[in-house]
């Protein structure tokens, strides 16, 4: 059956989110080393980077490396940035055809110089782009977002640049990394762990979260549209009644 079909495409969510969990436990089951699975998840990038595009979604987040990740095993940390700058590179070109903006959020402290240009060359290329808005989660954690938002709101206080009674959500939001992105309408999280590991906790203060048990190498398009379509069974009420919508 043709899962697409089933999904209303005037009611597709404007903004994805996902949590690429399980890699490392998909190539333990299969006797592999977690670089393995690294590798095989990177098809499902782009398995679901065409899913979105088919269906029309404007805004895709992925989860890529948290700061917390630094604390896995050299060997494995220098793999994943590895297949980072191989992936940029093989697939530059994917994204350009597709008209896919590339966008990189996280801080730049600690990567090395060669992926910043990665970035930087693939977010250059890109940057007219508008059919799909591709955000990376890289060097990424929330908590930290939120701090750095409220040193430069100080400081543009400190400045006489901004008001103090002036600061309201809107306002607040202009100053995370995700400046000019809309928040999350779904957030998806593979391999069975229900948290969210301190990705976008500001942003999804009103996202429908959606959790499976699929490990993340194993996720494609199926699993994509299976997702969009419980999505479109829920009714987003925002602190309102059903009657009130």
């Amino acid at each position: 059956m043709d899962l697409k079909r089933e999904i209303d495409i005037n009611k597709v969510p404007t903004h994805v989110a996902i949590i690429m969990d399980g890699n490392g436990r998909w190539a333990k089951q299969r006797g592999k080393d977690r670089i393995y699975g690294h590798k095989e998840g990177a098809n499902s990038v782009k398995a679901v980077i065409k899913a979105a595009l088919e269906i029309n979604i404007k805004y895709l987040t992925l989860y890529a490396f948290s700061i917390e990740n630094w604390q896995r095993p050299k060997q494995e940390v220098d793999a994943l940035f590895n297949l980072l700058i191989q992936a940029i590179e093989q697939e530059s070109s994917f994204l350009v055809e597709n008209n896919i903006r590339f966008m990189h959020i996280g801080i730049k402290q600690g990567l090395s110089m060669d992926i910043l240009d990665a970035l930087k060359r693939v977010e250059q290329m890109t940057n007219k782009n508008d059919k799909l808005n591709l955000i990376i989660a890289l060097n990424y954690g929330s908590r930290i977002e939120i701090i750095e938002a409220v040193k430069k709101i100080a400081l543009d206080i400190k400045n006489g640049e901004l008001i103090l009674d002036d600061i309201n959500e809107n306002i607040f939001s202009e100053y995370l990394f995700t400046k000019n992105i809309p928040d999350p309408d779904l957030l998806i999280r593979t391999s069975g762990e229900i948290r969210i590991s301190n990705f976008l906790l500001w942003q999804l203060s009103y996202t429908e979260l959606y959790f499976t048990p699929t490990l993340w190498p194993d996720f494609r398009e199926r699993d994509f549209y299976e997702a969009i379509i419980e999505y479109q069974r829920r009714e987003r009420r925002f602190g309102k009644i059903s009657e009130q919508l």
